[in-house]
């Protein structure tokens, strides 16, 4: 393989990676804030791709950006979903055995799935890109300005949602109560409230990855467990809990589905990710970077 054929598949599996990065990341939110695992997260990336489609008319076809100006009007209709999310399928039976919530989760996701086969159908659809137009061309060396724009929006939005949970008082106070609900509620912080705005961000970022990926991947109804699995194994080899162990392993899967891809096939690549999910289940289950005692993001 030559260096410029390798350069090209490290590009293609850093912007595949960055889209996993932001399901991954709101998957750790929700585990942060919730104590407790989202089910649904796929299933709300396969909505915020049909959001992204059903929303595109309203940009139409003459502007050479339609996804970044559909990006915000995604982001803010998943974030008021995460809202309702909360509300409808975690406070609900949060008191109750640990089951409770991962079948309400569940439920919900196969809910979302069906409504969405029934309203758009079963055949994969495309969504907008971020961007038209060419590649750009550097000798040899090949970019789509689609896979460009991936990155960065995928980079603008995670740090700006590391910028929001460090340097905010709100997202400071979503942090209080991920670590400790008892102790935030006894100095005047409502956790529901911060519960609550944790499920929005994380369905929000969600939906954001649903726009990125529904253009060059094509989106269907049956895609949220695919992209569940994908941000639960970038959890599991970032560290559970950790905000950059999800980041660095959702880049790491989508560089090495890529480069095994290009080398066999997509088949094998994703048979050779689950065998190196239970390698680190078995070797290093506390993933490459382990979750800090009370400082889960």
């Amino acid at each position: 393989m030559s260096a410029i054929a390798l350069t090209q598949i490290l590009l293609n599996g850093l912007a595949l990676g960055a889209a996993y990065a932001l399901i991954a990341l709101g998957f750790v939110i929700v585990l942060n804030a919730a104590g407790a695992v989202n089910f649904a997260q796929g299933e709300l990336v396969m909505a915020g791709g049909f959001a992204a489609i059903a929303l595109a008319p309203l940009i139409g076809e003459t502007t050479a950006l339609p996804g970044l100006f559909l990006l915000p009007l995604v982001m803010g209709l998943m974030g008021l979903v995460g809202a309702g999310f909360a509300w409808i399928a975690y406070f609900p039976v949060r008191k109750r055995h640990q089951v409770a919530v991962f079948v309400s989760t569940i439920a919900a996701g196969l809910v979302l799935q069906h409504l969405a086969n029934a309203i758009f159908g079963a055949a994969p659809r495309a969504g907008p890109p971020l961007i038209t137009g060419n590649s750009l061309t550097f000798g040899a060396l090949s970019i789509s300005l689609q896979q460009i724009a991936v990155m960065i929006c995928a980079a603008v939005l995670i740090s700006g949602t590391g910028l929001f949970l460090g340097r905010t008082q709100t997202g400071r106070h979503m942090r209080a109560v991920a670590q400790d609900p008892e102790m935030a509620a006894a100095i005047g912080i409502r956790p529901k409230r911060m519960i609550t705005l944790s499920f929005a961000l994380a369905i929000a970022l969600a939906g954001a990855a649903g726009l990125l990926l529904s253009n060059q991947f094509f989106v269907s109804p049956n895609d949220g467990g695919l992209f569940m699995l994908k941000a639960y194994i970038a959890v599991t080899i970032g560290g559970w809990g950790r905000f950059d162990g999800a980041v660095i392993g959702a880049l790491l899967i989508g560089i090495f589905e890529t480069l095994v891809a290009a080398l066999t096939s997509y088949l094998v690549a994703e048979a050779l990710l689950y065998a190196l999910l239970l390698i680190m289940l078995v070797f290093r289950p506390s993933g490459l970077l382990p979750e800090r005692a009370r400082a889960r993001v």
